[in-house]
């Protein structure tokens, strides 16, 4: 049987209570870092996603207008007109984002171009430049192309309901 001291104090060392307190630092430590660098994770993915967002409607644009339809080309058939050179474009739907581009015809292929594109953009009260280059060819834009399919073989004009 164990007898108990009367002069004996029951609690914790002052030794027992900074190693607990030693320890809980560490671990809010370890806790916080990993929540700042979730963080800055997150921000990063912000900031792709906001400039393939970007990239992605200038292509878009690019395709739409770059190689415009001229109907009064080529008699009734129409053709596509020379490549547009654009500076300091707006692309729609994305008031922030503005590009150059210029178009170089390839020697080898005259359907072939170059576009060199020179895209700027604010994210985050920052602004951004990124350079891109692509090969297009000179065609009818997908849009048009459906255009011309359906709206202009039922008879209606652009605008009209088809009924």
């Amino acid at each position: 049987m164990k007898v108990l001291r009367k002069n004996a104090k029951a609690g914790f060392t002052i030794v027992e209570v900074v190693l607990a307190m030693g320890i809980l630092l560490v671990g809010a430590a370890a806790i916080l870092s990993m929540l700042t660098f979730g963080a800055s994770l997150t921000r990063a993915a912000q900031l792709r996603t906001a400039a393939a967002t970007a990239v992605e409607a200038v292509r878009a644009d690019l395709e739409a207008n770059m190689f415009p339809y001229d109907p009064t080309l080529d008699g009734e058939k129409g053709e596509i007109g020379p490549p547009q050179s654009f500076v300091d474009r707006a692309v729609p739907g994305l008031s922030q984002v503005v590009y150059s581009a210029t178009p170089t015809e390839n020697p080898d292929l005259p359907r072939e171009y170059r576009v060199d594109v020179d895209i700027t953009w604010t994210t985050g009260g920052v602004e951004r430049n990124k350079q891109i280059t692509w090969i297009m060819l000179r065609e009818i834009s997908f849009g048009e192309r459906l255009r011309r399919r359906f709206v202009e073989k039922s008879g209606a004009m652009p605008g009209q309901e088809v009924e």
